[in-house]
């Protein structure tokens, strides 16, 4: 990914994103984002931005699997995010009907993060949120206790989380709000895409808060607005 897009994607919350999608794809409708709001570990941090490495998870009993097997696809998931293309963020589902335990802790959060993942998205559980490292967002389906019996059950898979399908390699941005897959095919307009939005709502934005704001300056404002969408 080009840098100057990265830093830009960063800079700006996943609502702006979304919306920048529909500038770029000419159209409302789109609909590739996460139908809960997960839980951030750093409710006030920025966005995560990177493309998708994915993996399901279980935790609820033990792996049914030889215990040699349960460990070499637990170090082929490992090798599988330690070379990943940058950027990258992991996304894991977890597949209990009811998550039970947590794979993302303090010694799981800094391995990916001393791997160079950029964060995580899991409908999973998340633990040590006092221990966790310095920017390393994860967001999760909510926070527990123990990790149970948690194990990888495979990778590189297409995987939902929060209602949202994905599969590995998408361009994922996720912040406190959730998190959408960014269309191949828009990655090279969206940085244009999110200046038009910013340009757009400049029109609202800066006749609400300027002084003597009434329903008059509102209209016409609106009205410009309108025609800049179009």
């Amino acid at each position: 990914m080009d840098e100057a897009l990265l830093q830009l994607l960063k800079s700006v919350d996943t609502p702006t994103v979304c919306n920048a999608i529909e500038v770029a794809q000419g159209r409302r409708g789109f609909d590739r984002f996460t139908r809960v709001v997960p839980v951030a570990t750093d409710s006030a941090g920025g966005a995560m931005v990177g493309f998708a490495r994915t993996a399901t998870i279980a935790a609820a009993a033990p792996a049914a699997d030889p215990v040699e097997q349960v460990r070499a696809l637990r170090m082929a998931y490992y090798r599988y995010v330690a070379e990943a293309p940058q950027p990258a963020v992991v996304v894991i589902q977890d597949i209990d009907p009811q998550p039970v335990g947590a794979y993302w802790g303090e010694i799981n959060a800094n391995v990916h993060k001393g791997f160079g993942i950029k964060g995580v998205l899991t409908n999973g559980l998340v633990r040590d949120l006092g221990d966790l490292p310095d920017d390393f967002p994860i967001f999760a389906g909510d926070i527990g206790v123990s990790h149970g019996f948690v194990h990888v059950c495979d990778i590189d898979v297409p995987v939902k989380v929060f209602g949202l399908e994905m599969r590995p390699g998408e361009l994922v941005h996720a912040d406190r709000h959730g998190a959408l897959v960014v269309p191949s095919d828009v990655i090279p307009e969206l940085a244009d895409a999110i200046g038009r939005l910013h340009e757009s709502e400049a029109i609202v934005l800066d006749a609400a808060r300027a002084p003597g704001f009434d329903f008059a300056r509102f209209e016409i404002a609106w009205a410009a607005f309108e025609r800049s969408r179009t």
